[in-house]
C-alpha cells in the first residue's frame, strides 16, 4: 500500500489529517496512575455525597444551594485544579483535569454553574489579567468565595460576537469607563460576584472588562424558563451607566476578541469531555432498565433492537472518550513544551488550547451529538416511563439539547474547524498541499496489489484512506476556488461535509490508536476481542458516512467527467471489508448488560 502520510509522534493542531500517530504517543483512561485514580474517586464521592441527594432541589434552584455547592468544591480544591499554585490552585496536569471534567459530566444541570465558573469565568483572568487582577480575584475564585459569570451574548449578537452593542466610554478624567448595554443567556448571573464583560470602547474597540456584580447600575432580568438545565441560573444582565475603574480593563483595548475566542477553545474541549462523561451515566440508566424491564416473558435487553441501541451508545462514546483523552495529551505536551521555554503557567495553557482549536471544536461537536443519540435512545428504551418527568431519562433528554448550542453552535464549530485548517495551511503551519498532491499522484497510478498484513492492517489502511478522501475532496474544492469557480465562504453545506469527515477521521483514528495500545496491555477491563469488535463496527460505519459526505461534497462543485474522476477516486479509498455488525454489536451489548452500564 502506498502511504502518502508522514510519521510523527507529537502532532501540531490539525496535523492528524496529514500525519500518522503511534499508540505510544496517546493517553488512554486505562493508564490512569494512582494519583489520578485518587482524584477521580474524590470527584465521584463529591457527586455521590453532595449532588445526588439534592438533585431535585438543584432543579428548583433552591436559594443559596448552587453557590454553597460551588464553595464546597472550592474547599476540596476542585475549582482550582487547573490553576497555578501561586494563587492557591492545585496546578494539576491536563489529563488529570480532564478526568475531573469527565466525572463531572454526571452533574446534570449543576454542570453549568461549575463549568461557567471554572472555565469562561476564571480563565480570561488567568490568561489575560494583569498580575494585580490575578492576585485580586483568582484566590477567591479558586476557594469559591467569589463566583464568576461571562457576559458576551446580546439580543443582537450571538455567534457574531463582534457585533455587540454594549459600549464603554472613558470618563473625562480617564479614571473609569461608563458601561451601558444588555447581555443575555448569562449563566450564573443570579449569584455571580464577578462578571467578565465585553463592550466596545467608544462604540468601536471590542474590549474585555472585569466588572464587580455589586456595582451601582447593574440589574438582572428574571430567571429564564428554559427547556433544560433548569437548575442553572440564566438571566439577562443590564448595565446602566455602570462605572468601571480603568484598571479593570482585561487584556488590551480593542483585543477583546482574543479573550472571547481563546476562552471558548478550552470551553469547547471541556464541554465535549463532560458530554462524554455524562453519557456513561445515561448508558447505566438505559442498561439497568433493559435488565429490569420484562416483556414477553424476558428482559427487554435480550431483544436485538435494544441490544443495537445499547451497543451504539457504548461504541460511539468509546470513540468520543478516545478522542478526548488523545486531545488532552496533545494539550499537555504543548503546555509542557511552552513551560520549558519559560512561559508562565497561564500563557502555556492558553497556547496549548489555541494550538488545538480544531480538535477542541471536533470534540464539542462529537461529544454533544453522541450525547443527543444516547439520551434519545435512553428515553426510547424506557418507553412511556422515559417520557415521564418522575424518572431521570426525561431530564437527561432535556438537559442535553443545549450542548449543541452553547460554546458556539455545532454549525459554527463545523465551519471553524475547516476555516482553521485552511488558515493554518495558508500560514505555512500545516502542509496540506504536499500530501494532497501525493494523493493526486496515487490516483493517477495503478492500484497496489500488495496484500495487507499484520494486526489491524485493514483498520490502519481504512484510516489512512479516510485522510486521502478528505485531502482529495478539500483539495478539489480549494482548486475550484483558486480557479474562480467557487467561493467557499458561500458553500456552507460543503464545509459541513468536510467538517463531518474531519470529525469522523479524528474519532476513528483515536479509537484505533487506543485499541492498538490496549492490545499491548496485559490487564484491561474487557477482553481484547471486544475492543476489536467495537473498532470494526465504528470503522465500518465511518466508511459509509465518508462515502456519503464525500459524494455530497464532490457533487456540489464538480460535474461531468471531473465528477466521474473524483467518484472513481473515492471508490478506490473505500475498500474496508464488510463486517458482521449485528453479531459484534450484540457482544458489546451483552458486556454492557452484564455490568448494567459502562464497562470499559
Amino acid at each position: 500500500m502506498e502511504n502518502t502520510l508522514v510519521s510523527q509522534d507529537v502532532l501540531t493542531g490539525g496535523e492528524f489529517l496529514i500525519r500518522e500517530s503511534q499508540p505510544e504517543s496517546i493517553f488512554i483512561p486505562e493508564q490512569f496512575n494512582e494519583e489520578q485514580l485518587m482524584i477521580k474517586q474524590m470527584a465521584e464521592d463529591f457527586v455521590k455525597n453532595e449532588i445526588d441527594p439534592v438533585r431535585d432541589k438543584i432543579e428548583k434552584q433552591e436559594p443559596g444551594l448552587s453557590p454553597s455547592l460551588i464553595k464546597k468544591m472550592g474547599d476540596l480544591g476542585l475549582l482550582g485544579a487547573h490553576m497555578p499554585t501561586t494563587y492557591g490552585g492545585m496546578e494539576l496536569d491536563t489529563n488529570t483535569n480532564t478526568i475531573i471534567s469527565d466525572v463531572f459530566g454526571s452533574l446534570g444541570s449543576f454542570s453549568v454553574p461549575f463549568a461557567a465558573h471554572t472555565g469562561i469565568g476564571m480563565l480570561p483572568i488567568l490568561y489575560f489579567g494583569t498580575d494585580a487582577q490575578k492576585e485580586k480575584y483568582l484566590p477567591s475564585l479558586i476557594t469559591g468565595d467569589l463566583k464568576a459569570a461571562y457576559c458576551l451574548t446580546e439580543p443582537g449578537s450571538g455567534s457574531d460576537a463582534l457585533n455587540a452593542k454594549t459600549r464603554a466610554d472613558l470618563s473625562a478624567d480617564s479614571s473609569h469607563y461608563v458601561l451601558n448595554g444588555q447581555k443575555m443567556w448569562i449563566s450564573n448571573a443570579g449569584f455571580a460576584d464577578v462578571f467578565i464583560v465585553f463592550a466596545k470602547i467608544g462604540g468601536e474597540k471590542f474590549t474585555g472588562f472585569i466588572v464587580e456584580a455589586n456595582s451601582p447600575g447593574i440589574s438582572l432580568g428574571n430567571e429564564e424558563d428554559k427547556l433544560g438545565i433548569k437548575g442553572s441560573s440564566t438571566r439577562q444582565v443590564f448595565f446602566e451607566n455602570v462605572k468601571v475603574p480603568a484598571d479593570q480593563v482585561l487584556g488590551e483595548i480593542g483585543k477583546g476578541h482574543l479573550i472571547a475566542f481563546n476562552a471558548l477553545n478550552i470551553g469547547r474541549f471541556k464541554l465535549g469531555v463532560m458530554c462524554m462523561g455524562g453519557n456513561k451515566v445515561v448508558l447505566k440508566m438505559a442498561a439497568s432498565y433493559a435488565n429490569e424491564r420484562h416483556q414477553f416473558g424476558q428482559p427487554i435487553g435480550n431483544f436485538g433492537a435494544i441490544k443495537y441501541k445499547l451497543a451504539e451508545m457504548a461504541i460511539r462514546n468509546f470513540a468520543a472518550e478516545s478522542a478526548a483523552y488523545r486531545t488532552s495529551q496533545l494539550m499537555q505536551d504543548k503546555k509542557a513544551a511552552e513551560a520549558a521555554e519559560g512561559k508562565p503557567y497561564g500563557q502555556a495553557m492558553l497556547e496549548a488550547a489555541e494550538e488545538y482549536a480544531i480538535e477542541c471544536s471536533i470534540l464539542k461537536v462529537l461529544g454533544s451529538e453522541v450525547t443527543d443519540y444516547c439520551v434519545d435512545e435512553n428515553v426510547q428504551i424506557h418507553g412511556g416511563i422515559g417520557f415521564s418527568e418522575e424518572f431521570p431519562a426525561a431530564r437527561a433528554y432535556r438537559d442535553s439539547r443545549i450542548n449543541r448550542i452553547y460554546e458556539g453552535t455545532n454549525e459554527i464549530n463545523r465551519m471553524l474547524m475547516v476555516d482553521q485548517l485552511f488558515k493554518r495551511a495558508l500560514k505555512g503551519q500545516l502542509d496540506i498541499v504536499g500530501p494532497a498532491w501525493a494523493v493526486q499522484k496515487e490516483l493517477a497510478s495503478m492500484p497496489s496489489m500488495e496484500k495487507l498484513e499484520g494486526p489491524y492492517a485493514e483498520e490502519i489502511k481504512a484510516v489512512s484512506d479516510f485522510k486521502k478522501i478528505i485531502l482529495m475532496t478539500a483539495g478539489g474544492a480549494a482548486k475550484m476556488q483558486m480557479d474562480g469557480k467557487l467561493n467557499l465562504k458561500e458553500e456552507q453545506e460543503l464545509l459541513m461535509n468536510c467538517a463531518d469527515m474531519l470529525t469522523d477521521l479524528f474519532a476513528a483514528e483515536s479509537m484505533l490508536l487506543r485499541v492498538k495500545k490496549l492490545s499491548t496491555m496485559p490487564e484491561k477491563p474487557q477482553p481484547q476481542s471486544l475492543y476489536d469488535d467495537m473498532l470494526q463496527v465504528y470503522i465500518h460505519d465511518v466508511t459509509a458516512r465518508m462515502s456519503k459526505n464525500a459524494t455530497d461534497a464532490i457533487a456540489s462543485f464538480a460535474e461531468g467527467d471531473l465528477l466521474k474522476t473524483f467518484l472513481m477516486g473515492l471508490k478506490r479509498f473505500l475498500k474496508y471489508p464488510p463486517v458482521n455488525v449485528k453479531e459484534k454489536r450484540r457482544l458489546v451489548a451483552d458486556a454492557v448488560l452484564k455490568q448494567s452500564g459502562w464497562c470499559f
